[in-house]
């Protein structure tokens, strides 16, 4: 017998009735096999120069940059709704980004400055991830250093990462989200965060992130978008593959991870599900840019029921075997299951 109870023997028709356990919601409620909770959402939050900024991003209907005044306040909502932890990614003026990306490294950066804000107004109340890539802070868009070819450099980009994350440790952040894809960053980032005395600080690493078509609002968010020069394909991972996947994700655990991320999501629901089984470890999806824009469009259109749209998608996350889901949508969602 397998786990979905294939090769069992059942009782025949019409002693078993499937549909009796449906008839009524108490009890549907009673045998339902995946829950889904705001302790399983992780708010993704745009940070942006100024004071009172509200900055909406029109490829993401609903979505804002914040200034970091209120990107506290947006923590002070998720923690009310009982969100455990926001994502803060930055959006970067094109004069503060350069060939190197040595913004990421300056340590009164927007990310820094809004993950010390948070933490000053609202302590272990809600956790802060930080993203660790250099491409919000890079003038040609790629996530790490590059030659003359254009080609991006594995182990001097693996330096530049390991100094980001020290900034961010030093500025309060709670977990560390490496999202470059370079071969060897996790374990040069866990020794850099245990001998500067960060031992605490975790690592969620995205361990299978794939070179896709889904993130193109994202760019307009953090304004990469249009300045991207070339593709992201020989670091990020092919679409085709899934054991290509799982290497990745037993690299990157052998080297600290504490956890591992799979993005996109929705697309990548087998590559979850085979990680899960595999590892048997914390493993968390992206629900993306493209994903976002895609149900807000279909509600737009009158496709679907917007609420019933975002719920059922995230509640295929954590039945795929997902322990908890970034997604544009968690404020919402976090209100809808709260009631």
């Amino acid at each position: 017998m397998d786990r979905y109870g294939r090769g069992m023997t059942t009782a025949p028709f019409p002693d078993l009735r499937l549909r009796r356990t449906r008839r009524t919601g108490w009890s549907r409620a009673m045998v339902r096999e995946t829950q889904l909770s705001p302790s399983n959402l992780i708010w993704p939050l745009f940070v942006c120069p100024g004071t009172g900024v509200e900055q909406p991003v029109a490829s993401l209907p609903g979505v804002s940059r914040w200034s970091v005044d209120a990107i506290v306040a947006r923590a002070k909502e998720a923690a009310a709704a009982g969100i455990p932890c926001v994502a803060l990614f930055p959006y970067t003026e094109a004069e503060r980004r350069t060939e190197d990306g040595h913004e990421a490294l300056n340590p009164d950066n927007l990310m820094c400055r809004a993950t010390a804000a948070i933490k000053d107004a609202l302590g272990d109340a809600i956790g802060v991830l930080t993203d660790v890539a250099l491409d919000p802070y890079t003038s040609h868009g790629q996530d790490g250093l590059v030659d003359d070819a254009g080609y991006v450099l594995n182990d001097e980009t693996v330096e530049v990462l390991v100094g980001q994350a020290l900034v961010q440790a030093r500025a309060g952040t709670d977990i560390i989200a490496p999202s470059d894809m370079m071969d060897g960053r996790i374990g040069a980032i866990r020794e850099a965060l245990e001998v500067e005395g960060f031992g605490h600080v975790q690592i969620m690493s995205y361990a299978a992130k794939y070179a896709s078509a889904f993130y193109g609002p994202f760019r307009d968010a953090v304004g990469s978008r249009g300045i991207l020069k070339g593709d992201k394909k020989t670091y990020q991972m092919d679409p085709a593959n899934v054991e290509e996947a799982l290497r990745e994700v037993a690299m990157d655990l052998a080297e600290g991870a504490d956890s591992v991320m799979v993005k996109p999501g929705l697309p990548y629901l087998d590559v979850v599900r085979a990680v899960k089984e595999c590892f048997a470890v914390p493993v968390y999806a992206y629900q993306v840019s493209g994903e976002y824009a895609m149900i807000e469009a279909a509600a737009a259109a009158g496709a679907g029921d917007r609420d019933a749209l975002v719920l059922e998608t995230l509640l295929a996350f954590r039945r795929a075997g997902a322990s908890g889901v970034l997604s544009y949508h968690a404020l919402h969602a976090a209100r809808l299951l709260n009631g």
